[in-house]
């Protein structure tokens, strides 16, 4: 994924994500017009401050109390089997690998804070 477009505010940052189908011919002007009228943008965002709070928990996964709710993000892939054995090959941990479970065709990763 590419940094589309990021907008800085005094609380916050917004990063929009998305793939460039182009082959690199889109300008930086041309991505960050294109992050509204396209499909498949991730949006993050960063709580400025969150990092040197002492009083901040952390966040949660999404699949367990406390916190339990959103619990993941999907990104399609052309080939699932192949994207999985990337992921493997750079030691990328699975909640759920394909072989697991009645969904064969869907594998779930961890981020790297778990």
């Amino acid at each position: 994924m590419d940094l589309l477009s990021h907008h800085s505010f005094d609380t916050f940052t917004l990063y929009l994500l998305g793939y460039d189908h182009s082959g690199g011919m889109l300008s930086a002007k041309a991505k960050k017009g294109s992050c509204f009228n396209r499909e498949g943008v991730l949006e993050l965002t960063h709580n400025h401050g969150a990092e040197s709070d002492p009083d901040f928990d952390g966040y949660t996964s999404g699949n367990a109390d406390p916190g339990k709710g959103f619990g993941h993000i999907a990104i399609t892939a052309p080939d699932v089997d192949a994207a999985c054995a990337r992921f493997e090959k750079l030691g990328v941990v699975f909640k759920e690998k394909l072989t697991y479970g009645r969904m064969r065709e869907i594998a779930f990763i961890l981020d790297l804070d778990g």
